[in-house]
């Protein structure tokens, strides 16, 4: 670690970055690559049901969501590094479980398998382990692009890999990567020397019951699980209504993801912009929401032949790559200070929630009606959460950061009351225990170096 104060990413800080960024992006890879054909190509599978290809699509989720939290809390316990081998390795049996089976629920238990490695919060907070205060920011944003980038890639790179290896060869492909995985960690990722206690990253016990009743994250956390159940539903209509209503053979669907995705990523970009810089977050928010809840009704209505199903695609992506986008900037926002970590493990575990919900409640919706139900249910779910969504709050435009207090600091406190009450600073908390504060502040209005000084 050289001069604590240089702003730029040091040597170990970009080795850490892009290779925890690469791990994420290749295991994200090989829980979304089944998204676009597990329908389309599952129908082979002996027991195969719309409801039990939706099942498998989401199965992940319940596990994902149930063990996310426990496996940070392990990684606290027992380090970062056996935490992740083991979620590697567990993700990577899984893979192989689907592979080798021609019974849909043996793809299920695979999938329900593949979950189980859930091990985003020990990555995150290894990032932080590794990373230097002034650029963990910067880390963690690098490891929100790969998420991103992976995802879009999985819809594209999954029907061309489904297509030359069959489904099988899809699950041996993910099972590769896991492995790929074990060895970028063993021998890219730097070794951290200390292990943090970082709220910003990790999750915190006592910070639970405040982030429970803290109404504007729950209203997100609602937003997050409603948003990954439509995307789940959908992709059980979608890839049958584009064989069925559009003429398009399964082997053909990637280039129709490629090009919504593509379109889709542009389109967002100047209203994540105009969101952060004019502050007009809301707006963007629930106009994102409504061209959402717009893009089901249009695959109901007018979702028939091939080109209208690519636009309905295109405008989907669209909202959903900027509603994926936003949501975790508005959690990091409102989350009180010294307890982001915690918000984002209960936003993560909601997001997999829904996302089980939603294979499960569109594949047997599927089964019911056929995709103009599905569609028609998912306008449903969206307007919804556009009532719930309306009437929140503007969301304060503030950043967080962690500083480490001295030895001496800490004894005399009234520093704190003097940076707490200095305009722009919303909150200021020392963690004793942690021997760091806390604080989010308005970079408009103040910036890290006069914060710093406090110190």
């Amino acid at each position: 670690m050289h001069d604590h104060n240089s702003d730029a990413m040091n040597a170990q800080e970009r080795r850490a970055a892009g290779g925890l960024s690469s791990v994420f992006a290749f295991r994200m890879l090989g829980m979304f690559m089944v998204l676009p054909v597990l329908v389309t190509y599952g129908q082979d599978l002996s027991g195969a049901t719309p409801f039990l290809l939706g099942l498998a699509i989401g199965a992940y989720g319940l596990t994902q969501a149930a063990l996310q939290i426990p496996f940070g809390m392990l990684s606290d316990r027992f380090g970062r590094l056996p935490i992740i081998y083991l979620g590697l390795l567990i993700f990577a049996a899984g893979s192989v479980v689907a592979g080798m089976s021609d019974s849909v629920w043996g793809v299920i238990a695979g999938r329900v398998l593949q979950g189980a490695g859930a091990i985003s919060a020990a990555v995150m907070a290894l990032l932080s382990d590794l990373t230097r205060e002034q650029n963990r920011t910067k880390a963690m944003a690098m490891i929100g692009i790969s998420i991103g980038i992976s995802f879009a890639v999985a819809m594209v790179v999954g029907p061309l890999v489904t297509r030359g290896f069959g489904l099988s060869g899809l699950f041996w492909f993910t099972a590769a990567m896991a492995i790929l995985g074990i060895f970028i960690i063993a021998f890219v990722v730097p070794k951290p020397t200390v292990q943090l206690q970082n709220r910003e990253a990790g999750v915190a016990p006592s910070a639970f019951a405040g982030i429970l009743r803290n109404g504007a994250l729950l209203r997100l956390d609602l937003g997050i699980f409603v948003l990954h159940a439509l995307l789940m539903a959908s992709f059980i209509a979608l890839p049958l209504a584009l064989v069925e209503q559009g003429g398009l053979p399964k082997e053909e669907h990637w280039w129709v993801y490629l090009v919504a995705l593509f379109v889709g990523f542009f389109a967002m970009l100047p209203f994540i912009i105009y969101a952060e810089k004019k502050r007009k977050m809301k707006r963007v928010f629930l106009g994102a929401i409504s061209v959402l809840l717009f893009s089901e009704l249009f695959f109901w209505w007018f979702g028939h032949g091939l080109i209208l199903l690519v636009i309905g695609t295109i405008v989907f992506f669209t909202a959903f790559n900027l509603l994926e986008a936003t949501l975790p900037s508005l959690i990091s926002k409102i989350a009180p200070a010294g307890a982001k970590g915690t918000a984002m493990g209960v936003y993560s575990t909601s997001q997999f929630l829904g996302a089980a919900l939603g294979g499960m409640l569109g594949g047997w919706l599927f089964s019911v009606g056929g995709a103009p139900v599905v569609f028609a249910s998912c306008a449903a779910l969206a307007a919804l959460w556009l009532v719930f969504a309306a009437n929140m709050q503007e969301p304060p435009y503030v950043t967080s950061m962690r500083l480490p207090v001295s030895p001496v600091a800490l004894q005399e406190t009234q520093w704190l009351t003097a940076l707490s009450s200095q305009a722009g600073v919303m909150e200021a908390v020392l963690v004793a225990e942690e021997a760091a504060v806390y604080v989010k502040f308005d970079t408009q209005i103040i910036d890290r170096a006069a914060i710093e000084g406090y110190l």
